[in-house]
């Protein structure tokens, strides 16, 4: 049966052409601009009544409506409805189908819908339906993430500054289940720990993250291919789950977080909006229990409410939280220097001597610092904080005969040397006052590229000013120099040179 009623006027003009012009089915459904199979239906409830071409003169459109439509038997007209609203819910479990559904119906109420008709009047209820509660997910799928526009502001009690606090919110496909909490800014730190807390409120982790384009969790949207953020991709990796970003300029992609976003802002942030807030913690205490009633709220369509929902269809299908929480870890290009060591917030950790001048990946915590060459970890360290000094392995360092990128101890020395006495006594003595004379090489090279500045002259001058001052580092030299106190008389000393300048160890020494 054709799913919508034609106009008389068509169905007239199907009767004329088939029985005055002879033309086919095809060629009628074509002129008419109906499909075939309607075309015949309705020849098929013409030749049942036995009408032709011309109709009766008498025969009105209301009398040729009931001729072809005729009104339906008791016995069919008043079939057993099911629950759409319970089968609506049903259809939201894993694996459930409307075939399925209709089976079960079926045996409940044989004389019930054929199948085609009980799609339909599903369909037609769900269309009834908001778009939030009309989309079908498959539960512990998917958890759509983002921030809301509106800002909580939070008093500072000592200055009275006001700041803006941002808000995080989290809804899962299925149910709907919302998080909601509090941050100081929607930066990479922020945005990872809110996931994991996120993921144990839930109590487990779903198949795929849906961010927006968030700059903290997406480098560079793309429709084929988008850039993760490499600290976002780790969160991914430890919780076993994947991230999905919704496709830009797509809102249907993200309709779930940003119905969250209007029920937080509704729900949650209006009710606080007369309430003054002196810390982060205390407004987040003040979000929980909002949430909690949030999601204990029935829907108003549908039975239940989002908790129900996630405790029988989204929790169930959640993977479970890993046995270690996971630890934020930040990422970093690094080049390795002469003396291959890399720089990480002012720390210096050294990595094997091949790797000297190369780019690699450092990806450090709090607690660890990696370093990765293609993928492939080539040293790990304990994080150090200390600026300025150096955590160096053994198993790192070049031979003693094997010159590393071009530079070695002594290549030092011998260029220290063609400036000066006092610049080779400087040098020697940095080499020396580090556990590896590797450690020294960035210093070492710095204070010798000086000579390019400010010339050989003063440079050596300013060696031995440093060296009366028993001050010898890049940092001092290049202050020397930049203030002219190379320039400056100063009182003689007995010896300008360190005590065991007149030995210097030569190359023999760094072997």
């Amino acid at each position: 049966m054709p799913n919508t009623r034609l106009p008389m006027r068509k169905i007239t003009e199907v009767l004329r052409l088939h029985c005055n012009n002879h033309l086919s089915k095809r060629e009628i459904a074509r002129a008419i601009g109906v499909s075939r199979s309607t075309v015949t239906e309705y020849l098929r409830r013409a030749l049942a009544v036995g009408l032709s071409w011309p109709l009766p003169p008498e025969l009105t459109e209301q009398n040729l409506e009931r001729l072809l439509f005729p009104p339906l038997p008791p016995s069919q007209a008043h079939r057993s409805e099911p629950d759409w609203s319970v089968i609506h819910q049903e259809m939201r479990r894993k694996g459930v189908t409307l075939q399925l559904l209709w089976q079960e119906y079926r045996e409940q109420h044989p004389d019930g819908y054929q199948y085609s008709a009980f799609c339909e009047h599903y369909r037609a209820y769900a269309k009834t339906l908001p778009v939030i509660l009309r989309q079908r997910h498959v539960p512990g799928e998917r958890l759509f993430v983002d921030y809301s526009g509106q800002t909580a502001p939070i008093i500072n009690p000592r200055t009275g500054e006001i700041r803006q606090a941002q808000i995080f919110l989290a809804v899962l496909g299925a149910s709907n289940y919302t998080y909601v909490e509090a941050t100081w800014t929607q930066g990479l730190a922020d945005w990872i720990a809110s996931h994991v807390r996120c993921f144990e409120f839930l109590g487990g982790v779903p198949e795929l993250l849906v961010p927006d384009n968030l700059k903290s969790g997406v480098l560079h949207p793309s429709f084929y291919e988008p850039e993760i953020h490499p600290s976002y991709q780790d969160l991914a990796r430890h919780y076993d789950t994947a991230i999905l970003p919704a496709r830009v300029r797509k809102p249907r992609d993200k309709a779930k977080v940003e119905a969250g976003v209007l029920l937080a802002q509704r729900w949650i942030l209006a009710r606080l909006r007369h309430r003054e807030f002196f810390s982060l913690g205390e407004l987040n205490a003040a979000i929980r229990p909002l949430v909690v009633a949030l999601n204990a709220h029935p829907f108003q369509k549908l039975p239940g409410s989002r908790q129900s929902v996630f405790l029988a269809v989204d929790q169930p299908a959640l993977k479970p939280l890993p046995v270690i929480r996971h630890e934020f870890a930040e990422w970093k290009v690094v080049t390795a220097g002469i003396d291959y060591h890399v720089e990480i917030a002012g720390h210096y950790y050294s990595v094997p001597y091949r790797f000297a001048r190369q780019k690699l990946d450092a990806r450090y915590t709090t607690t660890t610092v990696e370093i990765f060459h293609r993928g492939e970890r080539v040293a790990s360290h304990p994080r150090s904080f200390t600026k300025g000094q150096h955590s160096t392995q053994d198993i790192h360092l070049a031979p003693p005969h094997q010159k590393v990128a071009g530079w070695n101890a002594q290549r030092f020395l011998d260029w220290a040397h063609r400036i000066g006495p006092h610049t080779q006594a400087a040098i020697d003595h940095l080499l020396r006052s580090r556990r590896h004379p590797q450690q020294a090489y960035r210093a070492a090279l710095g204070i010798l590229r000086l000579e390019k500045a400010y010339g050989a002259d003063r440079l050596e001058a300013a060696c031995d000013r440093a060296i009366q001052l028993q001050s010898i580092s890049w940092r001092s030299l290049n202050s020397i120099l930049k203030n002219h106190m190379d320039r400056q008389p100063r009182k003689p000393t007995q010896s300008n040179l360190p005590a065991d300048h007149a030995n210097l160890r030569g190359a023999d020494y760094y072997h």
